[in-house]
């Protein structure tokens, strides 16, 4: 297999290959795209258009909503393809506002006339809507896709891959991890080294692949794709945290939940606020998943596809309901606490924090799968090996 990025090449993006390898070939479903605005009444019109910094959603407008206008549902054999706003929520995963808005400028439910009136909902925004669609979908029974920080070279790369392929794949890279009894990294910031133990005691693995097929029922892919996860049951250490371009913490883990900030370099304000909101409301520490790139990307400056990457890990704090966990929105003090916020660890976004090595540990079996933000041995055997087919 090609590892790497700049060696790979991508057919140009299809909107009807995407949606007919993720979904199936239609059958009459009724579809529509979701964006989020500060202002969703500028659906009115299509008025967001004139602001250049709505650059995602005007993505979902340019070639989800217009590809579905210029004949694509057709090939699909879909129908529908309309288009609606609702408030952005400020937070990655936080629970939408049920107002939305069509393009007429009607004032609408997402409950009453989104949720229950579309059989697949595309949802292309500003903040990660992955978690509460999944709540959504296990409600009212449609499927769907998130596809935040939507960008071109998303669309050029992250979308253009054969998601047949990536599903196959994630489930090499699952079957060799799942099962695992914890997982070490180490961490290299200012020559010290840091470790994280994150217990997850046999735990089955999961995969985000990007095959929501109609067998599945109510189901949300997160696209581009491409990871295995667990939701770990506890975790204690130390492992830093970049806070911006100037700033670094280690943030102290004790029975799954982060204790503390500690200061490394940069501005101090920003570990005391850290140290302030843990305090005031201390699920927001909470270690709610464990993740691993399963494909080969190249970098494209938004995390919803540069964790897909492979070699990188990320590590999410807060809700984690969606993805199997126990962590839901009712146990923060604040609705806007109950996020779900993703720490990636990438050479392009991370290069003061260096992954010197994350290893699995299951029984007696213990294996290196990522040194220097590099697939080792293992995975890549793991990725190289024929999928076993049951029969």
């Amino acid at each position: 297999m090609i590892l790497n990025a700049n060696e790979r090449t991508f057919a140009p993006f299809s909107l009807t290959r995407l949606l007919t390898t993720c979904f199936g070939r239609g059958n009459g479903e009724k579809v529509c795209i979701l964006i989020d605005l500060p202002n969703p009444a500028d659906m009115k019109d299509f008025k967001f258009l004139e602001d250049e910094t709505l650059s995602i959603q005007n993505y979902g407008h340019e070639f989800f909503y217009k590809g579905f206008k210029n004949g694509q549902l057709d090939e699909m054999n879909w129908t529908g393809g309309e288009i609606f706003a609702y408030k952005e929520t400020g937070g990655s995963n936080l629970d939408m506002e049920d107002d939305c808005f069509d393009p007429e400028g009607n004032h609408l439910s997402l409950d009453r006339d989104i949720y229950t009136k579309y059989d697949i909902i595309l949802t292309v925004s500003t903040f990660s809507a992955t978690a509460p669609l999944t709540a959504k979908c296990k409600e009212f029974g449609f499927r769907g896709a998130t596809l935040h920080g939507l960008n071109q070279i998303i669309l050029d790369t992250g979308l253009s891959v054969d998601y047949e392929l990536v599903s196959e794949e994630a489930e090499k890279l699952r079957l060799g991890l799942t099962k695992a009894d914890s997982f070490e990294i180490d961490f290299e910031v200012e020559n010290k080294v840091y470790t994280l133990k994150l217990h997850t005691r046999g735990q089955e693995a999961q995969k985000s692949h990007g095959l929501c097929p109609p067998s599945k029922g109510g189901d949300v892919a997160n696209l581009p794709a491409g990871e295995v996860y667990f939701v770990p049951e506890s975790a204690e250490g130390v492992f830093p945290f970049k806070y911006d371009e100037s700033t670094i913490g280690l943030l102290h883990v004790e029975d799954g939940m982060i204790t503390k900030s500690q200061f490394v370099y940069g501005d101090y304000a920003e570990i005391e606020d850290h140290n302030r909101r843990l305090k005031d409301d201390p699920m927001i520490g909470a270690i709610g998943e464990l993740g691993f790139g399963t494909q080969v990307l190249p970098f494209s400056g938004r995390d919803i596809q540069d964790e897909k990457i492979l070699g990188t890990i990320h590590v999410a704090t807060g809700r984690d309901d969606h993805l199997g966990g126990k962590i839901t929105p009712d146990l923060f003090k604040e609705h806007k606490n109950a996020s779900h916020d993703d720490v990636l660890y990438a050479p392009h976004k991370t290069p003061e924090i260096r992954l010197q090595q994350a290893r699995m540990i299951r029984g007696e079996q213990t294996e290196i799968l990522i040194e220097h933000y590099k697939p080792a041995k293992y995975m890549v055997d793991l990725l190289e090996a024929e999928l076993a087919v049951e029969a």
